[in-house]
């Protein structure tokens, strides 16, 4: 497997080439700019899709909890007999 970053500056050295015969005077993001956003684009992408499958995972229900039990018996006492 060659190495990764012989391969990026291979890319960027032909794409700068590319950026160059943009107008001087004017501002923008270019092709190098555009690959950026869909890397970032499909990162995100990505993260989405991993973090819909784990919580699918998650179980939201939750254990009754033994402390709060007699508590919520007291109170419910009074207003029944009342």
């Amino acid at each position: 497997m060659p190495d990764m970053s012989a391969s990026v500056s291979l890319a960027v050295t032909h794409l700068v080439p590319l950026a160059k015969e943009v107008d001087e005077n004017k501002v923008t993001p270019g092709v190098l700019g555009f690959v950026v956003f869909a890397v970032m684009a499909l990162a995100v992408w990505g993260l989405m899709k991993s973090m819909s499958k784990h919580m699918q995972k998650v179980d939201f229900k939750e254990a009754p909890d033994a402390d709060a039990e007699p508590a919520r018996q007291k109170a419910d006492s009074p207003a029944q007999q009342g």
